[in-house]
């Protein structure tokens, strides 16, 4: 039997989110954390904790791990509680408050009873993988997408790289039910996540028409992303730096008058992240914000200008400043 332990320590919520979607760090420690972010005060966010929950009691060196992402966090004294014989998962889900986003409610087990009339429910459980409704990315994404289906736009082939839980594939897959769906992350452990999720969902995992295809990628560097080209829709919800970083290779697998859904970026880097996607060949055409986090909508332009083909510019124009990594 498996003991189970808490650390619990101070800190902003954007070094909650950053910390809970580091998995070059998270995927390192052994055991995994599950890490779970919460205010303290209300509306203030500078006053969050983080609380990571394990299977086994964390050593000195994964404690500091995890205090090296908090300002200050080597001087705060962090003591690991062990927790009595209960569900530890279930206990981190109780901080994941339901979520509506568009048409759908995102929620955990416990809520399953609680699904609005109308609403497309999905159960998310929290897990090692970012993408359970609850930060403005996501939910963002959510709204961008229902927003499409509402246009009465349809798409055929859709990919969302970087899928953490599957959240935005699965909803994806809702709305275009005969779609050829591609999801995929840099984690494997996403990957595994995102197929328990699917399957939890009821979804349909696999390769045909209706179903999602699983893989795990860095950006596009895969042949089945390759394979599975052109696509009419394309959604990544990640850092700004890899989608600044990924705008050549977006523009190579997308289709001439295709949607690129792109989220994960803060207001302020949403200008650099529009400029290195015109370079490519794209137009901004819908914003949607959610707080200080907005979603953007651009769409592959058909012909570049004076009826000249289309052609994508090699290399990357990431301005100075920090756009986070892989």
């Amino acid at each position: 039997m498996t003991d189970n332990w808490i650390i619990t320590l101070p800190c902003t919520r954007a070094e909650a989110e950053a910390l809970g979607q580091d998995w070059e760090l998270l995927s390192g420690l052994d055991p995994i954390p599950t890490i779970v972010g919460e205010e303290v005060v209300a509306f203030d966010d500078n006053s969050w904790r983080i609380i990571a929950y394990f299977e086994t009691k964390p050593g000195k060196d994964i404690i500091a791990a995890l205090q090296s992402r908090i300002n200050g966090g080597q001087t705060i004294k962090a003591v690991p509680q062990k927790l009595p014989d209960e569900d530890w998962l279930m206990l981190s889900q109780k901080g994941l408050k339901p979520v509506q986003a568009g048409r759908f409610f995102i929620h955990s087990a416990e809520y399953q009873n609680t699904v609005p009339d109308g609403c497309t429910p999905f159960i998310i459980p929290a897990s090692q993988a970012f993408g359970t409704g609850g930060h403005e990315t996501t939910s963002g994404c959510l709204i961008m997408l229902d927003r499409l289906k509402r246009q009465g736009r349809h798409y055929n082939h859709i990919a969302d790289i970087g899928t953490g839980t599957g959240l935005l594939a699965f909803a994806a897959q809702h709305l275009w039910p005969h779609a050829y769906i591609t999801a995929s992350d840099i984690d494997p452990v996403s990957i595994e996540v995102t197929a328990g999720n699917a399957a939890l969902n009821n979804l349909p995992v696999g390769q045909e028409m209706g179903r999602i295809a699983l893989c795990a990628a860095m950006g596009t560097d895969h042949e089945m992303i390759q394979r599975r080209s052109p696509y009419d829709l394309i959604i990544a919800n990640i850092l700004a730096g890899p989608l600044i970083e990924l705008a050549p290779s977006f523009a190579d697998i997308i289709c001439e008058g295709g949607s690129l859904i792109l989220a994960g970026l803060l207001d302020q880097q949403a200008s650099a992240i529009v400029r290195s996607y015109r370079r490519q060949g794209f137009h901004l055409i819908q914003r949607q914000d959610k707080g200080d986090w907005p979603c953007l909508h651009l769409i592959k332009r058909r012909r570049y200008g004076w009826q000249r083909p289309l052609r994508a510019q090699r290399g990357t124009s990431q301005p100075p400043g920090d756009y986070g990594t892989w």
